[in-house]
């Protein structure tokens, strides 16, 4: 079984990295309202979780950048995952508001809250 996940996986990495869709292109004061307001989000996720990927290409086609933390293989974005969101489950995406926390695991959710956030349209499936 471990064998399969580890081909599997590196076939995820590999068509994701093939495929990688465009960024929107947004002038440069848009822009920066974009990445200000994306500084308070974090993702926790694993590298070739296809459902990760999802999420991660969704972010890519419309340039949020949004820090990444790999919660299988980093033991500190692990251990912040479970203590603040209360499972070990990816994607999920951590929303700072307020000094507040919450946390969102579903990666459909996750990609519509970003598109409302942000104003985008990508695609969810």
């Amino acid at each position: 079984m471990v064998v399969v996940r580890a081909i599997l996986g590196a076939l995820i990495l590999l068509l994701n990295w093939v495929f990688t869709p465009k960024s929107v292109k947004r002038d440069q004061a848009s822009q920066a309202q974009i990445n200000e307001a994306a500084k308070d989000l974090t993702l926790y996720q694993y590298k070739a979780c296809p459902f990760c990927v999802k999420v991660r290409r969704s972010m890519k086609r419309a340039a949020l950048p949004i820090e990444t933390k790999d919660a299988k293989r980093c033991k500190t974005s692990k251990q912040e995952l479970v203590e603040g969101g209360g499972q070990l489950k990816v994607p999920c995406l951590k929303i700072t508001e307020n000094g507040e926390d919450r946390w969102m695991y579903e990666s459909k959710e996750i990609i519509n809250y970003l598109n409302d956030r942000f104003h985008t349209t990508t695609a969810t499936s």
